[in-house]
């Protein structure tokens, strides 16, 4: 199991991403199922010396592929030349990141927030308002220092 911080588990990221595309209703079936299963397999390539099972289908493969990248600064400069889906299920991906985002350096969040918020802008004109819209809206803000609370 992946630990995130060296001590809490990192499963829930792509389950939390996976169940969420399957519970989308404005989306065809056909793309929640793909999603589901990419969602569930896409750091597997990232993150680990494992490979994909001999018999995944192509097109899971292929976007699984798409969604992997060497580190975040290619993600952000590269992703835009993928696929649609692609970018549809980074966004599920990049909105699963902002519920552990704590441990980010603020330079680096301010990365995230701008390319989730940019995906958000993407998926929205592509796809409609998808609830994965609404919550990337909800969770993908900006952060309030101490100096700015109080």
């Amino acid at each position: 199991m992946r630990l995130w911080d060296g001590r809490t588990p990192y499963a829930m990221h792509p389950i939390w991403c996976a169940m969420t595309i399957l519970a989308e209703p404005l989306l065809p079936e056909t793309i929640r199922r793909v999603g589901s299963i990419v969602l569930l397999w896409h750091d597997l390539l990232e993150d680990t010396s494992a490979d994909l099972l001999e018999n995944t289908p192509e097109q899971v493969r292929q976007l699984v592929q798409e969604m992997t990248f060497d580190d975040f600064d290619h993600e952000m400069r590269d992703l835009w030349q993928r696929s649609d889906l692609t970018k549809l299920f980074k966004l599920y991906d990049k909105t699963s990141q902002f519920f552990d985002a704590i441990w980010l350096r603020d330079a680096r969040y301010a990365q995230l927030l701008q390319h989730t918020q940019q995906l958000t802008s993407f998926v929205r004109e592509t796809y409609g308002d998808l609830n994965i819209v609404k919550v990337a809206q909800a969770l993908a803000v900006p952060r309030v220092t101490a100096s700015q609370s109080g």
